[in-house]
């Protein structure tokens, strides 16, 4: 089978394409005809070895694939590896079965991206009707379900920030209230302008660095601050508990993997909502781009250049 594989870490000049066998799966295991792949964040990070879970070499990275198992069913599934490709093992407690209305790229768009929107919105900061909350990177594959998300469990202000203006109008298209360019000098009070002089609610942040400090900076007292990721590759200022205290403010961390571990079936829960709403019309995934397994680079290329918007998917028949 054709696949993209990592046999040193890196940049994107570490994806080649090249011919594998096909995987076997082991017990506990299925495997899957991959009709898409997503493409995210996480994953250029595990080509450079720096994400949270440690990676080995040689590697097929892509952590979300969309597809037929070998009874029949059509399912999106989490393997830990091994995604871009044209054959993928799966551990069948990471597969779900996607409905017909729901297309492969939404398909893909839920089972990461939108079920961390699910999870920060639900679990990670508790919104309530009426509260402000403002999505930084408005424009990516999390940003634009959870502004939808926010609106539909009725947020009373969205703000959005991006970093260009069309980013910032497609957010505004979505349901933000407001949208504001993450590279204003004081961000602080950009925000809580664009929250009408008042300080926010809520904040569901992924950039790191100067942005984290500013928006923590921007809480109300009981504002949340839920961490989830950390693009820009620069650590935020630490935190001195007593200033959470002083401050009445909290910060949350997640990490989707730890669903997993849950009681119950959470994912489950999250994906029956989040494919209800998506074939309702009332939540969509943006499309990003596809592109052909051989352009994985350019992919990789894209998505750290900011270039992208909505979800990526890589297409293992080109």
């Amino acid at each position: 089978m054709r696949a993209v594989q990592i046999t040193e870490f890196g940049g994107p000049e570490v994806l080649t394409v090249t011919e594998l066998p096909d995987p076997v799966p082991g017990e506990g295991e299925s495997l899957v005809e991959v009709s898409r792949a997503g493409i995210n964040y996480a994953d250029t990070h595990q080509a450079e070895n720096s994400y949270l879970a440690k990676s080995s070499l040689p590697m097929v990275p892509g952590g979300e694939v969309v597809g037929r198992a070998a009874d029949g069913r059509r399912v999106v599934a989490l393997p830990s590896s091994g995604g871009y490709a044209e054959k993928a093992a799966v551990p069948d407690r990471m597969a779900w079965e996607v409905p017909d209305a729901v297309d492969d790229v939404t398909a893909l768009g839920m089972i990461v991206q939108g079920a961390s929107a699910w999870l920060l919105l639900r679990r990670s900061v508790h919104l309530e009707p009426g509260e402000s909350v403002v999505v930084h990177a408005a424009a990516g594959g999390v940003g634009t379900l959870a502004v939808q998300l926010a609106k539909q469990w009725g947020a009373g202000r969205v703000i959005a920030t991006a970093s260009s203006k069309e980013k910032r109008e497609l957010a505004l298209e979505l349901g933000a209230d407001a949208a504001v360019d993450i590279a204003e000098p004081d961000l602080k009070a950009a925000l809580i302008e664009a929250n009408g002089g008042r300080r926010v609610d809520v904040v569901l942040e992924m950039t790191g660095g100067t942005v984290t400090d500013q928006s923590l900076t921007a809480l109300a007292p009981f504002g949340r601050l839920a961490f989830y990721g950390m693009a820009s590759r620069e650590l935020p200022k630490p935190v001195q508990p007593a200033n959470l205290m002083a401050h009445s403010t909290t910060i949350a961390g997640m990490w989707l993997a730890h669903v997993l571990r849950l009681p119950g079936d959470v994912m489950r829960t999250a994906l029956d909502e989040l494919f209800a709403l998506a074939a309702d019309g009332r939540l969509r995934v943006i499309s990003g781009g596809e592109y052909a397994l051989a352009e994985a680079r350019r992919a990789h290329e894209d998505l750290r250049a900011r270039r992208t918007t909505g979800k990526l998917v890589l297409d293992p028949s080109r």
